[in-house]
């Protein structure tokens, strides 16, 4: 969740009005939620927020912490919600800052979610600024954990793709978005290979659909290694996993241990109306969009 303040970057008299917001519309529509409070400082290295970044930066990252453990303390114990840090990207976040938001997810068990090697600008500025990669640079600072998300992860050196699964650090691929912006693709099977746990998430409104993301992790792999069925997962069959990616381990990476009930399927709608039962999963993440999920 990006927006804390007034458009002049000044708080609202609730310094939490946007982010009780947000908790409030999940609620009035019956959803849980894991409200992850962006953590932004800068425009870049040495450079202030800019424009309408001011209505998400924050002046100092005690003042953040100051914030999210103030709303962590409204709904502790809450079942339905969870609080975790995103402090934006190494881009966004001074190094220095790492450290103190590291020291406090660990503090409270909280999920920290963060960008990361999303695009290769980013990777030479991270460079250029620390003589680090950007995975280099969070386990420097102390930042990697099973509590640990790293949103795209489109461009690991093999390297990194070890840290993040010796870590037991997961990443979170967002194929619509990363396809949208023209990020690249991410090797998911050196992620695989490195034990790294996958989930799934949409880092834009272009398109909502969660089948989309799902068979994106597949199809993308595919152009990547130029053959089909690539993602094949130690048990199971790649939709199965894919499934996984975007119902339990996404609950998981933010911080519910189960994928919050069922999904009922429009087995009337055209995509399925002529499969077999056996075939039924298949038909579903590979060659269907969400109007078949009836809730």
């Amino acid at each position: 969740h990006y927006v804390h303040h007034q458009p002049d970057g000044q708080p609202y008299e609730d310094r939490l009005a946007m982010s009780e917001a947000m908790i409030a519309a999940a609620r009035d529509e019956g959803l849980r939620i894991c409200l992850l409070r962006v953590i932004y400082g800068r425009a870049g290295a040495g450079r202030a927020p800019e424009g309408a970044q001011r209505r998400f930066s924050d002046p100092s990252v005690e003042r953040a912490l100051m914030d999210v453990d103030d709303l962590w303390t409204r709904h502790a114990g809450a079942p339905d919600v969870r609080v975790g840090l995103a402090p934006h990207s190494v881009r966004a976040v001074e190094p220095a800052w790492l450290p103190s938001l590291a020291s406090y997810a660990e503090r409270r068990q909280l999920p920290l979610h963060m960008h990361v090697a999303e695009q290769r600008a980013e990777i030479e500025a991270c460079l250029a600024e620390t003589g680090l990669r950007p995975v280099q640079l969070l386990a420097d600072r102390g930042v990697l954990s099973e509590r640990f998300v790293a949103v795209h992860a489109t461009h690991l050196s093999p390297d990194e793709a070890a840290l993040l699964g010796e870590t037991e650090s997961q990443v979170c691929l967002c194929p619509t978005t990363e396809r949208d912006l023209g990020d690249g693709l991410p090797d998911v099977g050196a992620l695989h290979q490195a034990g790294v746990r996958i989930c799934l998430g949409v880092d834009s409104h272009v398109l909502t659909d969660p089948l989309e993301e799902m068979r994106g992790v597949e199809l993308g792999e595919r152009l990547r290694v130029e053959q089909r069925v690539v993602l094949r997962p130690d048990q199971g069959t790649p939709a199965e996993a894919l499934w996984a990616m975007g119902s339990i381990l996404g609950a998981r990476a933010c911080g519910f241990e189960d994928a919050g009930g069922t999904l009922r399927i429009d087995r009337a709608a055209p995509e399925l109306s002529l499969v077999a039962e056996e075939h039924l999963l298949d038909a579903i993440v590979f060659g269907a969009t969400a109007r078949v999920l009836a809730g």
